[in-house]
């Protein structure tokens, strides 16, 4: 038989100490994710509006480069960019996003012209849970995004 020297402890955790530690972490991390799972509406809005807005700026763009007119239309979760061809008298589709998560009315379809003005202004709404956000376009090809709520 050893016999035990005074002072001398034992070294290390119980089960009971390391269950407790591990319940309490698993409790931190399960609120921790609660709270990001409600920011995802947030997110998903924040995003579609930057899309939105790089979208109309992009189909403006295209429009002065290529000297032919853009139109974006919004719709149903998603945005397109169409431009005009002359000889066929038809608008083709150049590209097509999706949003998901959130609304997108629009009262018209912008067209930017050749020389980067607007006509068929348009005021756009993008929405879910989180808020909303509107889109406005003035006849010179501003475009101004103002939080709603």
């Amino acid at each position: 038989m050893k016999e035990k020297e005074k002072g001398s402890m034992a070294k290390g955790f119980t089960l009971l100490e390391t269950s407790i530690a591990l319940a309490i972490m698993a409790i931190l991390i399960y609120v921790a994710g609660m709270s990001l799972q409600n920011l995802v509406p947030k997110y998903k809005l924040e995003k579609s509006v930057r899309e939105a807005g790089t979208t109309l700026h992009a189909a403006r763009a295209k429009a002065l480069y290529k000297g032919r007119s853009h139109r974006v239309k919004f719709g149903s979760g998603a945005t397109a960019v169409e431009s005009y061809d002359p000889d066929r008298k038809a608008w083709i589709l150049e590209e097509r996003h999706t949003a998901e998560g959130v609304t997108i009315e629009a009262n018209n379809s912008p067209v930017f012209g050749p020389d980067g003005a607007v006509s068929g202004l348009a005021t756009v709404l993008i929405s879910n849970r989180w808020g909303s956000y509107k889109i406005t376009l003035a006849i010179t090809g501003r475009i101004k995004t103002t939080k709603l709520s």
